[in-house]
């Protein structure tokens, strides 16, 4: 489809056409169908509603409302009839929960649930069982959406019950997730959680067969899979209380007891959390493609602490694990909207050309959410692991400040997307080899990086080296050089894109571009060799994507599916001169001081940088962000 409005209305005139030229009932209803699902989509959207309206006439929506529910009874009993109706109610339940005065005053909720409730019984009329789970589960969102708890919960059930007969975990994610919403109304917190964890386990067993299921039944990442877990972790961060126990029953709970089971709680929360992260590469990837070990801080790194932020509705929560201790977590209530503007105001305020006191002001804010509330917990570590949430992701954490120094002044930084996915193997400096490449002349509507030319010759006069510069780097020297020589640093000094989308992640090279699937078909042969690993990828002139909210998710796509152990790059694209600068120290310290880590030898250069005064603004030296393996 067609990015924007074109995009839409071309959409819509494609699905119009096809309902006016269809002969078969079921034909026009699917095309009025998707015409109707696209419109709702787009009329939430404000700035398609202009073009709609004169495109589509005034009222679009009401009109395909009102004449939808005449047609469905006239389809002749079959799975399509059923999934069309549910399908139909779906379209009604959104607008009705968004701007319910758009309702057609002659289709009202209970036209819908007789629609649903003939719908079941055609189901059933067929015994198939999968269809009248989908109708049943329907039929009680619907009763969910107009407030009415024990008929939604009762026909909940039902649908769960029919669905766990059958194989289908999309329709027991779903349902589940529902019923978790209606206890968590009722205050049933501790029942709410059960649901909320069933509905968990179901997503999981869906994630290893994402790509073989039917349009039908694929799951949105946005919509059905990320809200179940954001939701879970709230409830179990709510509190350990659970009012629906009797009181005397509370009472009895002893503090050990409350402690293991605040523990036991932060822990699935955690694990929640690096699950969500696995889940969204996935997506990001349109497969189930990433091998998660579980790993625990305690067997990789004593000095270091693992911090997950996680962006909740009314809340920013963070859970902190370090080694040999038991797992803290504190909370700053603020509205989420709230937290996002101000981490896109600091984004934007760490371009020099704003007032330092005013990038200063919105830092030290950052940090008193984030990091004051638990500075207590980092008096002996050395080295903070973030698991970044959200908007979160598009900060560089090193410039976050405390009302004296910078975060990096204090700490070595690292992120990862979760230590299900790190391999935590040291680096061995004693036999480390590069492949260097880049760009230094403007190519592909791309600027000119000068003084990529001195930092290419600077590794090389560090490490054994090849490089390939401008000409030389094209993506089929590129790959033939990847192949034939296992090399344990790659480092591309060139221009790039992270972004959300898969297809819109690249790295610029002199002929065209490598996306991210090209570069995991590039190093694939490297990731089956492993006694050979990709001890380092290093991306030097890469940005994320302007206005991308998830923009960062496509840094992390990168550096999962490189199968490096670690990965070097940048949230914007730096000054050319202080990049090769912080390059230069990166080598000299991570290969001349033997236990120097990775994390320790990017702080040094960093902090190298932050002395001098025309690269002191962190602008410069805060965007360089070491991903996965620390050590």
């Amino acid at each position: 489809m067609l990015a924007g409005s074109q995009g839409v209305t071309a959409a819509l005139d494609q699905f119009q056409a096809a309902a006016a030229i269809a002969r078969q009932p079921q034909s026009r209803i699917e095309a009025q169908l998707n015409q109707l699902r696209l419109l709702i989509d787009a009329e939430l959207k404000t700035e398609f509603r202009a073009e709609l309206k004169a495109k589509q006439g005034s009222q679009p929506v009401q009109q395909l409302l009102s004449t939808l529910p005449a047609q469905l009874p006239t389809l002749p009993p079959s799975r399509e009839r059923v999934y069309a109706t549910v399908n139909f109610a779906a379209s009604w339940i959104q607008v009705y929960s968004a701007a319910p005065m758009v309702i057609p005053s002659t289709v009202q909720q209970g036209d819908i649930a007789q629609l649903l409730a003939n719908a079941v019984q055609v189901a059933r009329s067929l015994s198939d069982t999968r269809a009248e789970a989908y109708a049943l589960g329907q039929l009680g969102h619907l009763y969910e959406t107009v407030q009415q708890g024990a008929e939604a919960q009762q026909l909940t059930r039902q649908a769960i019950g029919l669905s766990e007969g059958i194989d289908a975990p999309d329709l027991q994610a779903t349902w589940q997730w529902q019923l978790g919403r209606l206890l968590k109304q009722e205050g049933k917190r501790t029942e709410a959680i059960a649901a909320y964890s069933h509905a968990v386990d179901a997503l999981k067993s869906l994630r290893q067969s994402l790509s073989s299921f039917n349009a039908d039944r694929q799951f949105s990442y946005l919509e059905k899979v990320e809200p179940v877990y954001r939701e879970l972790v709230a409830l179990l961060l709510a509190g350990n209380a659970d009012p629906t126990q009797p009181e005397q029953a509370q009472l009895q709970q002893t503090q050990l007891q409350q402690a293991q089971l605040q523990q036991a709680q932060l822990q699935q929360a955690r694990e929640l959390i690096e699950a969500l992260q696995l889940a969204e590469l996935d997506n990001f990837f349109h497969q189930a493609c990433l091998q998660a070990t579980p790993q625990s801080i305690d067997t990789i790194d004593a000095t270091a602490a693992v911090v997950y932020p996680i962006i909740l509705p009314d809340r920013l929560a963070v859970i902190v694990a370090r080694p040999g201790k038991p797992l803290a977590h504190y909370e700053t209530l603020l509205p989420k909207a709230e937290l996002e503007a101000i981490l896109t105001q600091l984004r934007r305020y760490l371009n020099p050309h704003f007032f330092e006191t005013d990038q200063r002001r919105l830092s030290k804010q950052v940090y008193d959410w984030l990091i004051r509330p638990g500075q207590a917990l980092f008096a002996e570590t050395q080295t903070l692991v973030f698991v970044l949430d959200g908007a979160l992701r598009n900060l560089p954490m090193g410039a976050l400040y405390d009302g004296q120094q910078y975060l990096i002044e204090r700490y070595s930084i690292a992120l990862s997307p979760g230590l299900q996915l790190l391999d935590p193997q040291p680096l061995n400096k004693g036999s480390l080899s590069a492949l260097t490449g880049g760009l230094s002349e403007a190519q592909q509507g791309f600027s000119a990086l000068p003084a990529v030319d001195a930092e290419i010759n600077q590794i090389a006069a560090t490490l054994p080296a090849t490089m390939l510069l401008n000409r030389a780097f094209t993506t089929q020297r590129l790959e033939q050089t990847l192949q034939k020589t296992p090399f344990s640093v790659v480092h591309l000094a060139t221009h790039g894109q992270f972004s959300s989308q898969a297809e819109e992640t690249f790295l610029v090279t002199w002929d065209g571009r490598v996306n991210v699937q090209d570069l995991d078909a590039m190093l694939l042969p490297r990731r089956q060799a492993v006694n050979q690993p990709l001890a380092l990828l290093v991306l030097s002139a890469c940005q994320t994507a302007t206005g991308d909210q998830r923009a960062a998710l496509g840094l992390a796509g990168m550096a999962i599916r490189s199968g490096a152990r670690s990965t070097l790059a940048t949230l914007w694209q730096v000054n050319d001169d202080s990049t090769a600068i912080l390059m230069k120290q990166f080598y000299q310290q991570l290969l001349e001081t033997p236990s120097m880590t990775k994390a320790e030898a990017l702080r040094a250069a960093q902090l190298s940088l932050l002395k001098q005064p025309q690269y002191q603004h962190p602008f410069y030296w805060s965007p360089f962000v070491l991903v996965g393996n620390w050590l």
